[in-house]
C-alpha cells in the first residue's frame, strides 16, 4: 500500500464499519471502550516481564507478531474515536507537545 496517511486510513475503518453495518455501535462511548481494551490487550504482553524482558520482546517472532497486531488495534480504535469526535489526531498532538515542551522545559538532570 502507498498511501499510508491518517485521512485514508480512518475513511478506511469507516467503509469498513459501514459495509458490516456496525455504524450505529461505533460510538465515541464504545469506541473509547474498545479503545481501553486493546491497550490492555497489548499490556498483557508485557505485564509479567523484566524491564530488561519488555525491551528484548521484538526479537521474538511470535511475540512480535502479536504486538503489531496490538498496536494496530489500537491506532484503528484511536483513529475511530478520532473520527467520530472530529480531532484532527496530528493537529492535537502537535499542540500537545507544544505544551508538554512547555510544562516540561529540557535542561540538567
Amino acid at each position: 500500500m502507498t498511501d499510508l496517511d491518517v485521512a485514508t486510513l480512518q475513511r478506511r475503518l469507516v467503509a469498513f464499519a459501514e459495509a458490516r453495518e456496525w455504524g450505529p455501535f461505533h460510538t465515541p462511548k464504545n469506541l473509547t471502550m474498545a479503545l481501553s481494551v486493546e491497550a490492555s490487550e497489548l499490556a498483557e504482553i508485557f505485564q509479567w516481564l523484566t524491564p530488561e524482558e519488555s525491551v528484548e520482546v521484538m526479537s521474538d517472532p511470535d511475540k512480535a507478531f502479536r504486538v503489531r497486531d496490538e498496536v494496530a488495534d489500537v491506532l484503528a480504535y484511536l483513529l475511530q474515536v478520532a473520527a467520530a469526535c472530529d480531532v484532527d489526531v496530528l493537529q492535537a498532538l502537535s499542540e500537545k507537545i507544544d505544551r508538554n515542551e512547555l510544562r516540561f522545559p529540557a535542561g540538567p538532570r
